[in-house]
């Protein structure tokens, strides 16, 4: 009897309700920028993240919190809120003890989607806490879901590259019959030498790198920077409560 848990690898937000989620922990996945503008944040003080899947309830949601309102669709800062989705803007100095609430092109869609199909625990992955996020699967003992967020439901490559890393680093512990996973890991080994190189003939790359966001780009491939694992409780993705 095969006792260890399952894994597979979501590569569209479009392909989620093919998998049964209800008993998985669930990682959100958007590494341009949702979710390694999370764990930044959270690594630099916040209170916390509230994830909210549409502007005019992140508006909301900052008036009745005092939060910091932030996001972006289509790469760019929405008008009505007050910052965007750049790690870079989320300095210990500007968020200790704030809450950020946040809405995004994909990765806080995806987070509700997942919430929505059952999910017995949701948190969000990036290179800048790849570690936490790794040691976390392999303790909790549970399937997971590795939930790429894409690109507008298209696939996209750093997603996936992140998935693949999660896999290499974790795979003896899981049982994996999924090829979505096999073709993540397998990129992921192709190119994790040189991806700072790589990373740059991705389509999401040319589509940021165009609003002059280069260096959040090379930072959100950066392993570990910010290893703090955010996990979605009571509404906000908070620092791993106890």
């Amino acid at each position: 009897m095969n006792s260890k848990p399952f894994l597979n690898t979501v590569l569209s937000p479009r392909l989620l309700d093919l998998y049964d989620i209800s008993n998985c922990v669930v990682v959100i996945i958007d590494v341009f920028r949702a979710t390694s503008t999370i764990a930044t944040a959270l690594y630099n003080g916040a209170a916390k993240v509230i994830p909210v899947d549409s502007v005019p309830r992140c508006i909301e949601l900052g008036k009745i919190t005092g939060g910091i309102t932030a996001g972006e669709r289509d790469g760019k800062v929405v008008e009505g809120l007050q910052h965007g989705n750049s790690p870079a803007e989320y300095p210990r100095s500007f968020i200790e003890g704030q809450t950020l609430v946040l809405t995004t092109t994909n990765g806080t869609k995806l987070l509700h989607m997942a919430l929505e199909r059952g999910a017995s625990e949701v948190i969000t992955g990036s290179f800048p806490n790849l570690s936490t996020v790794c040691d976390h699967l392999v303790h909790s003992g549970k399937n997971v879901i590795l939930g790429c967020s894409a690109w507008k439901d298209k696939f996209n490559l750093e997603d996936t590259l992140f998935a693949g890393a999660v896999i290499q680093r974790i795979k003896e512990h899981f049982t994996i019959h999924c090829d979505s996973s096999l073709m993540a890991e397998n990129m992921y080994a192709l190119h994790q030498n040189d991806m700072p190189s790589f990373i740059r003939k991705t389509t999401h790359w040319h589509r940021l790198a165009a609003y002059g966001m280069e260096k959040d780009l090379d930072y959100c491939v950066s392993i570990d920077v910010a290893n703090v694992l955010p996990v979605y409780t009571n509404g906000a993705l908070l620092v791993n409560p106890q």
